[in-house]
């Protein structure tokens, strides 16, 4: 059944970490009569079990979902659940293109928080009509005048017909849903003499092939009809079209405003692009649909298998896994010590954490991680601006005329008796805070500028132990700076080991040698001779830590007689483990590799 466009609604839920999207959905499907509340579980499109262990969504979840409205019409709603976390911000930009308007949740307790602030100016450049949501009215500390005010001046918009829900109990819940049918505005019926429709995401089914999800902009998409790939020009016969409710249901077509996904004979992941059109291959469309904008990942580590007989089956898993992430940035590289491997791109830490969690359940890869690192643009002698995200690339010293490393521009919503405390957080940091600005009595916002690579690793942690769990932090990337960056080598009985080279700043490079050479010191075993472990910038030794040999009593079975006599096999003793230390080679084990590395992130 094609639903005509003045019946359908495209809408999604926006909001900061834990201000109650999911259960919103929930309640939202139960209304509708999508699931049964007998049958109902918390977090119904949060499918993966890392997103329930978790309590986060991670991906975009599309659902329709039929309702009727007081007035008697029947319309169809096409809602699509979205993260929170900074991390997967372009899981909510690639679902915001797909709508017309965007449902704003605010806990009522915690008020603006600092991704509300960045989803909110995500939905409002792409024109999105916004309605505002004050969740978690039944809670004792909800301040419902207090948080209206923090939106009006934080984000301009309008809270006077704000909706006030709980979706933990239902109330208000009837109240969003014709708020939904009067407020955002129907699709537009598109062209009737073309086809297009925009690929906002995609899966991998191991019996069906690729399934693109797709928002029909023009014409419409049914069975047997043969398509086109704006992109590659590849033509397909659609097998199968349907509908997401929640779980896939086939329909005979997609029309112009509906969202769904479409079954093709697409074999291989490579083939289809998220933000690609799709058009009618017997009448193409002149233009393709605006995509999305280039995802440039900001962070960097390589991902290895821990069996090297393994690799195959990582490449094909990482393959299936980016049709899923298009912010995922893959390209295969080599280790002397880990052997075949991939050099891949993230968006931040979180995202980093859970690609590499994801392919190890869903794919059973066992991999190895090196240390994350950020992109950085090194300007040679010669002229040449060359971007490094690998210790490996980074050219002579004497062919580097400076190193700019990326800055973010960091939004950190803190309690009033914290700001100190993330000041000098944010100072420790290599950073400053630009602007500080009054939300209300009780929180103030920090605008600070902080190099990337000083976030990575234990920002968030800090910055959630010094506010006791209350700090939210957005950012964006705002620029390069020059800045004293080295190469930190790590050797191995005077040997280098690539896997543990790294860029530091020169300020930091020595306590991160430290940690590394401790660490390796714990991890590999004794030898029959000492081991140096040593952290260098250049041919400058910072850090040093000795594994101490194995030694064997020689002098146990001699019984009396002159002490030249122990002398004499001690010196021989000490010969041979001379001699052994020349010729002997250390063995690193692959634990140790495993153990270091993953110490790290």
């Amino acid at each position: 059944m094609i639903v005509p466009p003045d019946q359908i609604r495209n809408f999604c839920i926006i909001a900061h970490i834990d201000h109650g999207k999911s259960t919103l959905a929930d309640r939202m499907l139960e209304r509708t009569g999508l699931i049964s509340p007998r049958n109902a579980m918390p977090q119904v499109l949060d499918a993966m079990d890392l997103e329930r262990e978790r309590g986060i969504t991670i991906k975009a979840h599309p659902v329709c979902m039929p309702y009727t409205a007081r007035d008697g019409r029947t319309y169809t709603f096409h809602l699509i659940d979205t993260p929170g976390h900074v991390d997967f911000s372009y899981e909510v930009a690639r679902s915001i293109a797909a709508c017309e308007g965007a449902l704003l949740v605010i806990d009522a307790t915690q008020g603006v928080e600092a991704q509300t602030v960045a989803n909110t100016l995500l939905a409002m450049e792409h024109q999105l009509e916004i309605i505002p949501v004050l969740n978690k009215i039944d809670l004792p500390g909800a301040d419902i005048p207090g948080v209206c005010r923090q939106v009006e001046e934080i984000l301009a918009i309008p809270m006077d017909e704000a909706l006030v829900v709980s979706a933990k109990t239902g109330e208000g819940v009837d109240e969003v849903l014709e708020a939904i049918v009067r407020r955002i505005p129907p699709p537009s019926p598109g062209a009737r003499d073309t086809v297009r429709a925009l690929v906002f995401d995609s899966s991998f089914d191991a019996y069906r092939g690729v399934v693109p999800c797709v928002r029909v902009v023009d014409g419409h998409l049914a069975p047997g009809q043969r398509i086109r790939l704006m992109s590659t020009g590849a033509e397909y016969e659609i097998k199968e079209v349907g509908q997401f409710r929640p779980r896939p249901v086939p329909a005979p077509a997609l029309a112009a405003g509906m969202v769904g996904y479409l079954i093709a004979t697409i074999r291989h992941p490579s083939e289809v692009r998220v933000g690609d059109t799709v058009t009618d291959a017997q009448r193409p469309a002149a233009e393709p649909l605006p995509g999305f904008r280039q995802i440039r990942p900001m962070v960097f580590c390589g991902l290895y298998p821990v069996n090297s007989a393994d690799y195959e089956k990582l490449r094909a898993s990482i393959e299936r896994y980016a049709l899923n992430d298009s912010a995922l940035h893959y390209q295969p590289e080599s280790s002397l010590a880990l052997g075949l491997g991939f050099r891949c791109g993230f968006l931040g830490l979180l995202h980093m954490e859970v690609v590499q969690e994801r392919l190890r359940r869903e794919f059973d890869c066992d991999i190895i991680a090196t240390y994350p690192g950020v992109v950085y643009r090194v300007h040679r002698t010669d002229g040449v601006v060359q971007e490094v995200d690998n210790p490996a690339f980074l050219p002579d010293p004497t062919r580097i005329e400076r190193i700019e490393e990326p800055i973010i521009r960091a939004r950190i919503i803190c309690h009033n008796e914290h700001i100190g405390d993330l000041m000098q957080l944010v100072l420790d940091k290599r950073g400053q805070v630009e602007t500080t600005e009054s939300l209300d009595p009780r929180r103030v916002m920090l605008t600070a500028s902080l190099p990337l690579n000083e976030v990575l690793v234990d920002f968030h942690d800090r910055l959630k132990s010094l506010s006791h769990g209350y700090a939210s932090m957005d950012y964006e990337l705002a620029g390069y700076a020059p800045s004293d960056i080295v190469r930190l080598d790590i050797l191995v009985a005077g040997e280098p080991v690539d896997a543990f080279a790294c860029l530091v700043h020169r300020d930091k490079a020595a306590a991160r040698g430290r940690q590394i050479c401790k660490s390796l010191c714990e991890a590999i075993p004794r030898h029959q001779f000492a081991i140096p472990i040593q952290a260098a910038i250049g041919r400058t030794i910072i850090a040093r830590e000795t594994i101490r040999p194995f030694r064997k009593d020689v002098t146990a079975k001699c019984y009396g007689g002159d002490i030249t006599r122990k002398r004499k096999l001690l010196e021989r003793q000490k010969e041979g483990k001379q001699r052994m230390k020349q010729v002997g080679e250390v063995g690193i084990p692959q634990e140790a590799f495993v153990r270091v590395l993953k110490a790290d992130t």
